[in-house]
This record gives C-alpha cells, sequence and structure tokens, in this order.
C-alpha cells in the first residue's frame, strides 16, 4: 500500500459541488486506488492528545461532529463505518515496541470530521474497518516522521494510512472562494511542494524552520500528518502531488500520494 496525505476541509464539501476536492474524492477507487483495504488508519489534524492515542472500537465507528455554526442538516449526518480493534491494537504493538508507548486507548471516541468527510465520499460504503491515531502538538514534526516510520509494516498488511490536514491552515485569515490568494500562503504551498517532489525531506522535517510557517500553521496540527503518512512510506520514499487547488483564499487542498521505495 501506497499512503497518503489527503486535505480536508469544511464539512460543506460533502455537498458542495463547488468545491473542487470533492470531484478528487468521488473518484477515489477509480482513478487513485482501485484496490480495497483490509482497513483504514486515520491520522487527522483533530485529535491532538498528550500521547500517542488509537480509538479501540468494537462495533461502529461514532460519528463525531466537531463544528459549529452550520445548517442543521449536516449534524445528522453519519459514517457509521465499523472499527478496526485489530488494527488499534496492532499500532499500539507497533508503537510501543519502537519507543513512542505508552500508547493509550480510546475505546469511546469515533470519528471525527477530519476522518469522515473525506472517507464518506471516497467510500460512501462505511463498510471498510476505520482506525484514529492522534497526533501530539506538543511534539515535533521529525518525531512524527519517525513515527510513521514505526507504523510501515501495516502496508504490507492490507491498511491504507492516510494522513489529513491541509498544507496551510490559517482559519484566521480565511476569505471568500473566488478572493486572491495571499503570497504567504502561496509560498509556502509551493515551498513544500518543492520540498517533497523533490526528495528534500529534511527540509520538510524541519518545517518548524519554513518562512511563513507560523502564519500557515498558528498550531501544527494540520501539517502532522503529513508527517506521519511520510515516514510510515519508508526511507526513499517518492512524493507525487494527487491534487491541488485552494478555498476561502488561504486553505489548501494539496494532496500527495508517497510510494515506497522498490
Amino acid at each position: 500500500m501506497d499512503t497518503f496525505f489527503i486535505a480536508h476541509g469544511s464539512v460543506s464539501m460533502v455537498i458542495d459541488e463547488t468545491i473542487p476536492a470533492r470531484s478528487f474524492l468521488q473518484s477515489w477507487k477509480s482513478d487513485t486506488m482501485p484496490e480495497t483495504p483490509k482497513a483504514i488508519l486515520m491520522i487527522s489534524g483533530h485529535w491532538d492528545t498528550d500521547a500517542p492515542t488509537v480509538n479501540l472500537i468494537d462495533g461502529t465507528n461514532d460519528t463525531i461532529h466537531d463544528f459549529t455554526g452550520f445548517p442543521e442538516f449536516f449534524y445528522q449526518l453519519k459514517y457509521p463505518a465499523p472499527g478496526a480493534p485489530h488494527l488499534a491494537r496492532r499500532v499500539k504493538e507497533l508503537l510501543d515496541t519502537s519507543g513512542f508507548g505508552p500508547v493509550e486507548e480510546d475505546k469511546a471516541r469515533g470519528l471525527d470530521h477530519g476522518a469522515w468527510v473525506q472517507l464518506m465520499l471516497m467510500y460512501p460504503e462505511a463498510t471498510i474497518p476505520v482506525c484514529q491515531l492522534s497526533v501530539q502538538n506538543g511534539k515535533s514534526a521529525e518525531y512524527h516522521y519517525n513515527l510513521g516510520k514505526a507504523l510501515a509494516p501495516l502496508r504490507d498488511e492490507g491498511v491504507l494510512i492516510i494522513g489529513s490536514g491541509n498544507v496551510t491552515h490559517n482559519l484566521e485569515a480565511v476569505g471568500p472562494n473566488d478572493g486572491p490568494i495571499p503570497k504567504w500562503a502561496s509560498d509556502f504551498d509551493t515551498w513544500l511542494k518543492d520540498a517533497l517532489l523533490n526528495g528534500r525531506y529534511d527540509e520538510v522535517n524541519n518545517c518548524e524552520k519554513a518562512p511563513g510557517m507560523k502564519m500557515n500553521h498558528p498550531s501544527p496540527d494540520h501539517l502532522f500528518p503529513l508527517h506521519v503518512a511520510l515516514g510510515a512510506a519508508g526511507n526513499g520514499a517518492k512524493a507525487t502531488l494527487i491534487h491541488h487547488s485552494w478555498t476561502n483564499s488561504v486553505i489548501s487542498y494539496a494532496s500527495y500520494r508517497f510510494t515506497a521505495a522498490q
């Protein structure tokens, strides 16, 4: 299995056909990944904990509506994917033995909108078991890359690893969808694209020093899932840009595929 960083945006993407990333996600199975994974591991920027934590769910994942200010319709949406308790225990095992433990288990938490919005478009049948893994805002990008490396064996076990976040994510600066993209956002988006596509992963893993990092990521939670996905692809992985669009002037939907070295 390749690993992926998939941009997520507003929950309105579920129905808003003007958001370009919507059609990209809807064509996922036909255009990007025709093979069906045994399970999905989602690393979402919307779950931050002090220690790595997995949601260990026997039964159906709850749908978490962790957003405000939307019409009632959106709070009725459900993505009833089965939990993946065996995957959760496997993630815990891999991370504990790699020095990232003790990994905690959350037996009540479902899927936040950083997980289910994309999956609702990618796998609308909601039949594939899903497990979530948290990020640690208090840690570094390099920490998350190494955490991802510990998860690399999952690729050979039929698990699809997806990091869910955004390349640029400053909600205080959002504007209209047809507004101009400010230079600080486009420059950071371009810097990261060039670094990934040219294999300059040391730069990516030291993104805290990148120009415009603080402006684009007042909190790094939406970028760290990229580092996990990149690390999980292993040393020498090749990055491919598989989608690129913008909304709200400052939200990049750049999404990447990471293919392991042969």
